[in-house]
């Protein structure tokens, strides 16, 4: 008998609250969702304000225009919010007491990129997302026909800059041009630090930091039109033509530039002098030949009876001809 009454009176008590149980339900269904029962927590590791907490509210209402908690679908509101283009991640959850409570965490910018007309911006994760009109985030600008598998070493390199109070102060920009070399822009002159690749920025940027404080302190920065660090174990400079302390500079070069086709005039004039020397080879040969020739008419005046001494003469003649051609 004991048995039967426990068992009973669990019955009886999980009727109860079953009973309870749905009357609360229904009563917490047909609650309202009100401005003041909505909580927006905006969570991001920098201050940036691309979304609003009204635009939240305003989307709840949206998703639930009957503003009531039964009615509210929240794996859909949640994943309204996550597709927000400037939204990171969402979790959207309600209390016991009705409260809706939506904590969001928001992108943020390493860099703004202008590509072929397009403007947006890029987080840390690679990941481009429109630029908002109401709020502008303070960020390197990147312009160029830049990829979308270099955007993580991008990030990298700026967060680097952002990181070094040196790099800091010099670099506000980065380009890249038709080679498809890149350059940082800097804040003091017209010069351009260029870097090629993002390959061993460390190494880049610590050479240009060399140059700066060994060398570039003591010059005016509009001296030079670019620096290249691209090439490892040097630094190459270009002036700037429009300076006018690089007048005397730029003469000289372009005199020693001038003085290039001089070295192929040379090669021209020593043609002829091989000639000359080649016609006064032959002339002391000619001469000699000649008082060998001028023996015959003194040959022609001597008696009669020297004519086989003459034959005899001439008979040798050849022989000293021959020994000429030799030599």
């Amino acid at each position: 008998m004991k048995n039967k009454y426990r068992i009973l009176k669990i019955a009886i008590t999980v009727i109860i609250l079953g009973f309870l149980l749905s009357f609360s339900l229904k009563k917490f269904s047909g609650q309202k969702i009100t401005d003041d029962n909505i909580s927006v927590n905006i969570h991001e590791k920098n201050q940036v304000d691309f979304i609003d907490q009204k635009d939240i509210i305003e989307i709840v209402k949206q998703e639930n225009p009957s503003g009531k908690v039964g009615n509210l679908n929240i794996p859909a509101l949640e994943k309204r919010i996550k597709n927000l283009p400037a939204v990171d991640s969402a979790n959207v959850y309600l209390n016991l007491n009705g409260k809706l409570n939506l904590d969001i965490i928001q992108r943020v910018p390493v860099f703004r990129l202008n590509n072929a007309g397009k403007d947006f911006y890029v987080d840390e994760k690679g990941t481009e997302f429109p630029i908002s009109k109401a709020y502008s985030h303070p960020c390197m600008l990147i312009t160029g026909n830049v990829k979308q598998d270099e955007y993580e070493k991008l990030a990298e390199l700026v967060g680097k800059i952002d990181k070094d109070d040196f790099s800091k102060k010099y670099f506000i920009g980065i380009s890249k041009d038709k080679n498809d070399d890149y350059n940082l822009l800097t804040s003091e002159g017209n010069y351009k630090v260029e870097i090629g690749d993002l390959d061993n920025i460390d190494l880049k940027v610590k050479g240009f930091k060399t140059f700066v404080e060994k060398y570039l302190v003591f010059q005016d920065p509009e001296k030079y039109k670019m620096i290249s660090v691209k090439y490892q174990n040097q630094i190459v400079t270009t002036l700037n033509p429009h300076f006018k302390e690089n007048d005397s500079i730029l003469k000289v070069g372009n005199q020693e530039l001038a003085k290039a086709p001089v070295f192929s005039a040379k090669k021209t004039d020593s043609k002829p002098k091989i000639a000359e020397a080649k016609k006064e080879t032959k002339k002391p040969s000619s001469t000699s030949l000649k008082p060998k020739t001028s023996t015959k008419p003194k040959a022609v005046t001597k008696p009669k009876e020297t004519k086989k001494t003459e034959k005899k003469n001439t008979a040798t003649k050849p022989k000293t001809k021959a020994k000429v051609k030799i030599e």
